[in-house]
């Protein structure tokens, strides 16, 4: 039976599906992991879990389907992460995570006075923020000269798995434009002056859009694995950009709306639009370029709130269901790790505003969903005002199984909501990848369309929409209001968590 293979490494776990020549799921299977914080503000991991964890999947998933005829791999992970390798492909130190890591702050502000922050939107089509690769390749030159002296590759976790399937050492267009400032988003190039000025102890891996082929998969991989000598292995992508796929958000036009750990935005155009506040990237494929945004805490939030209260998520979202659209007076702001877009600001943190003794753990669950549908409303009314044309919100990840998270964000929003019948998200929209770059011929490739149909929309109760008006009024003003003392008690959190 013809299948492809999709694994995806996430923040939080790592996802493995076998999918049929119809898009069907034959099986799926998990491997839950964490992060480290060594410090406040770092966010680290082993690389090398990435591979194990793709062996015991892959060993896993082929057990389950015996007669599986595995005629692709797609892989995907998140990021942008950076990895250095030495010239061996063994880590020098633990990958440094996307922005919700923060400790690139002085390398931010010398390579921006050092560059000119024009200059770099001009080339890169970003401000440098916490998000941005290249700081945190800085970085590690400057604090860890041990682990630079040993760097020559750079990786993210589906290059880690291209590398160690086939011996190819590539990364997707979309993942190198997130390297800023070292890649040049016009020219589909790495930008060879600024290389060579942070990174030139790194050799360059070769540029591939994400459903182009990098390989085929090694003997010695096959024997790990089980797949088949031979078989082809995608270059990948990004775990958000790669959800776009599998819910077919990557046409011009499109927004998807990622839930999970952190909440992703991604907008989909033919123009690289500008603005400092969010990301210019280029796209998944060829002739696309995408606005991208996201905030550093969505399921980490209500994670968090479920672990402090003891109860499960069915009690909290029944209570928080009890309770009342604008949780009966309470605003979150959900900079619990900081916050990326649109504020880019490191040193936000969580603020909860309105409470009293009345109010319940259902109550401040809702504000929780609430904060995040406003930090989502934020991010959109940003990338419209920067000139993104939205004709079309897909709703993907693993917080879509909760309809009222689903209804919360488009009631804040006012937006329609389209769920696709699958939502496993990344590792289902790399085995499309994979399916795609295989097929046989043209007649042959399939369509999104047809492997992942839309199943329901979630439209606003335009009855709340006053109601919702008010609210982000406050929450930006809040913002705004508590800035100041905020970041005072970041600063104490550095010292006091160091």
């Amino acid at each position: 039976m013809r299948c492809t293979l999709g694994v995806d490494i996430g923040t939080s776990s790592s996802k493995g599906v076998l999918v049929d020549a119809d898009g069907v799921i034959l099986a799926s299977a998990t491997r839950s992991h964490e992060v480290t914080r060594p410090h406040t503000g770092w966010v680290e991991m082993d690389g090398r879990v990435w591979w194990d964890e793709f062996v015991t999947l892959t060993r896993e998933l082929l057990d389950r389907v015996p007669d599986a005829a595995i005629a692709g791999v797609g892989v995907s992970g998140m990021g942008p992460c950076v990895l250095l390798a030495d010239e061996h492909d063994e880590p020098v130190r633990p990958a440094i995570l996307y922005g919700v890591d923060t400790r690139s702050t002085a390398q931010i502000e010398r390579m921006t006075a050092e560059l000119g922050a024009d200059d770099i939107v001009r080339v890169g089509g970003s401000t440098l923020t916490s998000q941005a690769g290249g700081p945190k390749i800085a970085w590690v030159a400057d604090q860890e000269p041990d682990a630079w002296s040993r760097t020559r590759r750079l990786f993210m976790p589906a290059s880690w798995l291209a590398r160690k399937l086939t011996g190819a050492y590539v990364l997707d267009h979309q993942s190198a434009s997130q390297v800023s400032p070292l890649y040049d988003i016009e020219a589909e190039r790495w930008h060879g002056p600024w290389w060579s000025r942070y990174a030139s102890a790194i050799e360059q891996p070769a540029l591939h859009w994400a459903g182009d082929i990098a390989g085929t998969v090694t003997a010695a991989a096959a024997s790990l694995t089980g797949i088949p000598e031979g078989t082809p292995v995608i270059t990948g992508t990004i775990d958000a950009w790669t959800e776009a796929v599998s819910v077919g958000a990557h046409e011009v036009g499109d927004l998807m709306l990622m839930y999970g750990t952190t909440m992703f935005l991604v907008a989909t155009g033919a123009q690289t639009l500008r603005t400092p506040s969010m990301w210019t990237t280029a796209g998944a494929f060829a002739g696309t370029r995408n606005l991208a945004g996201g905030l550093s805490t969505s399921g980490a939030l209500t994670a968090w709130l479920k672990d402090l209260s003891g109860a499960d998520y069915p009690a909290l979202l029944a209570e928080a269901a009890d309770s009342t659209p604008g949780a009966n007076g309470l605003l979150m702001l959900p900079y619990f790790a900081g916050e990326r877009t649109p504020i880019q600001d490191p040193d936000a943190r969580g603020v909860i505003a309105g409470l009293t003794l009345e109010h319940t753990r259902g109550d401040l669950y809702r504000a929780a969903l609430e904060a995040t549908a406003l930090g989502v409303r934020h991010n959109v009314e940003t990338m419209r005002a920067a000139g993104a044309d939205i004709r079309r919100i897909v709703a993907v990840g693993g917080g879509t199984q909760g309809r009222l998270w689903l209804q919360v964000v488009s009631d804040v929003t006012g937006l329609v909501q389209e769920v696709p019948q699958t939502t496993i998200g990344a590792s289902y929209g790399a085995a499309f990848l994979a399916a795609t770059a295989t097929a046989a011929d043209d007649a042959a490739v399939p369509a999104i369309t047809d492997w992942n149909p839309i199943a329901e929309s979630i439209r606003p109760d335009e009855s709340v929409r006053p109601l919702y008006d008010t609210l982000f009024d406050r929450y930006v003003r809040l913002y705004e209001a508590s800035k100041d003392v905020v970041h005072e008690l970041a600063a104490d959190q550095r010292g006091a968590f160091a």
